[in-house]
């Protein structure tokens, strides 16, 4: 059924704009629910609204110097640090226009529109990133973490949908941007949303904190805490080891992935083959037989790799699903990309994605004789990654063949040190969990006080 809305001459929002997608029915509801609470327009209560810079190019990263935020950084209403990267300070000074620091907000510009609040006491940001600061008059009526929890509301995200515009590529302009209204709500449900995003700011910490710890934990048991293999520029093989393996790219003998290997196996509790305690699920699922079916569907993109858990999903139906949705996950599945580029995409999956569709992309690894979180541990460490690196192969999109699967070695680590692992990784996967599930409070109590009323979501968010 078709859906439409009337709009006289005189009402249309300039003449830039006169496509259907502004005038929108369900947005023009959102704005008119919005127009009955006090509220101000985002052009009013910024001192600094910025595109981020334009000709930064990945050649100029460096491992240490001024946080960079990309779009990719933009997760849940925090910024993810997991791969972050760095710009120098001579590059951050040319643009310090575009300078940012704690609790100022980042909005996504050209991708599906997301804010965050910042923790870093400064940092800059991509092209693809809108930086907004409040100004110093409002910060007392509207508190920053409020204003990203607003806007990435059902009733924030649907105003900046409203304002998207392009044909190729869609956007946000900053005109566009300081169009927003943002409904001002009492100091107390503020003050309890900004907690709120401390409180999921620091469960964050914790989880790669905790991580962390089961890591060092591993890594000291095998003797690999410190261990660092350089790679070579020049070596030699032997031609029979070349036939052997049907190989003769250099990337494939290089000594360092051979140090790591021998370091396993001569570790004081022996070694295995990986194939004999886990089984290497295929993909055998074919979801378009159940054409009008949803799953939720999982793809590189989707895992945080900082503690390998499965951060986000695609609601698919059967008949969308594309061709290399073929595989449906079980709890404690352990998924590890098999590109090369992306083998540190590694996720332990849990109750909650039981039953999604993944990639091929992936290998889905089923624990047999080995506890899950020591299965993910091992795959994210050089025990499995220099192993699986090493093993790469083809021109255009290098993979790992399944065969290769056959000779990869794993420590066999003892049961009480698997438990300390699995412990720790199981609190650190619970405190991120902890963290997105406040995040998601905070939005949600936005939504009850709009609807409902400010008291139901002061009472919301006490629960």
């Amino acid at each position: 059924m078709a859906v439409f809305s009337i709009k006289k001459l005189s009402e249309l929002e300039g003449a830039k704009r006169i496509d259907a997608e502004l005038y929108h029915p369900e947005y023009l509801d959102i704005c008119h629910v919005l127009a009955t609470i006090p509220y101000a327009k985002l052009g009013e209560i910024v001192q600094k609204c910025k595109k981020g810079i334009f000709d930064i190019k990945a050649e100029n990263y460096v491992s240490d110097g001024v946080p960079f935020i990309r779009i990719s950084n933009l997760k849940n209403g925090l910024v993810d640090d997991s791969d972050l990267t760095f710009i120098p300070f001579d590059i951050h000074r040319k643009e310090i226009k575009t300078e940012f620091h704690r609790n100022d907000i980042v909005i996504s510009k050209t991708a599906y529109p997301a804010a965050s609040l910042l923790f870093f006491e400064y940092c800059n940001i991509s092209q693809d990133i809108i930086g907004i600061s409040l100004k110093d008059s409002w910060k007392t009526r509207l508190d920053p973490a409020y204003v990203v929890a607003f806007l990435n509301s059902k009733y924030g995200l649907s105003e900046m949908l409203q304002w998207f515009q392009g044909n190729i590529q869609m956007h946000l302009a900053l005109p566009d941007v300081k169009r927003i209204i943002v409904p001002i709500l009492n100091d107390n449900i503020q003050k309890k949303i900004s907690e709120v995003y401390t409180n999921a700011h620091e469960q964050n910490k914790r989880s790669k904190s905790l991580y962390l710890q089961a890591e060092t934990l591993l890594l000291k048991e095998l003797g690999l805490r410190d261990f660092n293999p350089k790679y070579k520029k020049t070596y030699t093989a032997n031609l029979s080891d070349a036939l052997s393996a049907r190989r003769i790219d250099a990337e494939y003998f290089q000594p360092a992935y051979e140090e790591v290997i021998e370091n396993i196996k001569n570790y004081r509790c022996g070694f295995d083959k990986l194939l004999k305690h886990v089984e290497n699920v295929e993909p055998n699922f074919d979801p378009t037989k159940y054409p009008e079916e949803s799953f939720c569907y999982v793809e590189l993109a989707d895992i945080d790799s900082s503690i390998g858990v499965i951060q986000n999903t695609n609601d698919i139906k059967g008949r969308e699903a594309p061709s290399r949705a073929r595989r449906i996950l079980k709890k404690n599945d352990v998924i590890v990309s098999s590109v090369e580029g992306s083998l540190e995409k590694v996720a332990l999956v849990d109750k909650e994605h039981d039953g999604c569709l993944a990639s091929t992309g992936f290998f889905q690894f089923r624990p047999l004789k080995i506890l899950p979180e020591v299965l993910l541990i091992l795959s994210r460490t050089p025990v499995l990654q220099s192993q699986l690196k090493k093993k790469c192969s083809g021109t255009i999109l290098t993979a790992i063949p399944k065969k290769s699967l056959d000779d990869i070695v794993i420590p066999l680590l003892p049961l009480s040190t698997q438990q300390e692992i699995a412990s720790l990784i199981q609190k650190s996967h619970e405190a991120k969990k902890k963290a997105k599930e406040l995040l998601s409070a905070a939005k949600k109590a936005v939504e009850i006080a709009i609807e409902k009323g400010e008291n139901d979501a002061s009472n919301y968010l006490s629960l």
